[in-house]
């Protein structure tokens, strides 16, 4: 068995319904899949001491994971007073206006299509909610919309798509541009170093121990895949599928269909950088 503080990012473990941090609980949603590995996280957050509550990505259209929701918060004495969306994929996103009939609240995200109230979200607003203080971070890349939590009083960041608890994640080309992403992750990389945030709560996943870490080994990894890529393409496989097969030989073929939205990202950012 492989020790998890060998693996990326010091994972946690399992992936389970329940506290994370002194401010963080999560609620699993029921839709494990290739792609959102055990589900969608669905995290609630309170300050210590308040009977208000943020919920961060609702997850699916599934009646029963929403009041299952609602139903943790109330055993913690904690009433819904705001729902934020990370990004618009139905993953997060597909629940938010039936969570919102529930809990009669706004939905805060920065795509104005997916916002039920006045107010929307954009970098360096500060969410405060019975004493919580969460930060917006702008981390497009994954998605033109993607969102982060900077969660300063448990060193934590809600990081959504942008980094995973397990695997990597897709830049979802033509949404998703590799070079926003980059960035996003050097912006993330700041955060760790700068503001002392340790912990990663992502959008699948389980938790990790080591942010810095995580998105060390998410530079990394694109690089890597990047000059992958790059060789390819000068060993004349042309097509974003025929790189795939080539590049991601050793990946499942079921994720292929979203490896190669990355590859048409890298490939896009290869072409803009004069590199092919």
């Amino acid at each position: 068995m492989t020790d998890a503080h060998t693996l990326p990012g010091q994972p946690r473990g399992a992936v389970l319904t329940g506290p994370a941090t002194a401010r963080a609980v999560n609620v699993l949603a029921p839709n494990p899949s290739a792609m959102t590995l055990d589900g969608t996280n669905t995290w609630i957050l309170s300050e210590p001491g308040s009977d208000l509550a943020v919920v961060v990505d609702p997850g699916p259209l599934d009646e029963k994971h929403l009041r299952h929701v609602v139903d943790t918060a109330d055993r913690a004495g904690k009433r819904v007073a705001l729902t934020l969306l990370t990004h618009g994929h139905p993953d997060h996103a597909e629940g938010a206006a039936r969570f919102a009939e529930l809990t009669r609240t706004d939905v805060r995200a920065l795509d104005p299509a997916l916002r039920l109230g006045d107010e929307g979200l954009a970098a360096g607003d500060v969410v405060r909610t019975g004493g919580l203080e969460l930060r917006v971070v702008p981390t497009p890349g994954h998605t033109a919309d993607s969102l982060c939590f900077h969660l300063p009083a448990d060193r934590a960041v809600l990081t959504g798509d942008t980094i995973l608890g397990r695997g990597t994640t897709v830049v979802a080309h033509p949404d998703g541009r590799l070079g926003d992403y980059l960035d996003s992750l050097r912006r993330l990389r700041s955060l760790t170093v700068d503001d002392g945030v340790h912990t990663v709560l992502p959008g699948h996943g389980p938790v990790l121990e080591d942010a810095q870490g995580a998105v060390e080994y998410y530079l990394a990894h694109r690089a890597n895949r990047l000059a992958q890529v790059e060789t390819a393409v000068e060993d004349g496989y042309r097509t974003p599928g025929e790189v795939v097969a080539h590049v991601y030989a050793d990946v499942d073929r079921s994720l292929w269909p979203a490896a190669e939205l990355s590859v048409r990202a890298q490939l896009e950012y290869l072409e803009g950088h004069g590199l092919i």
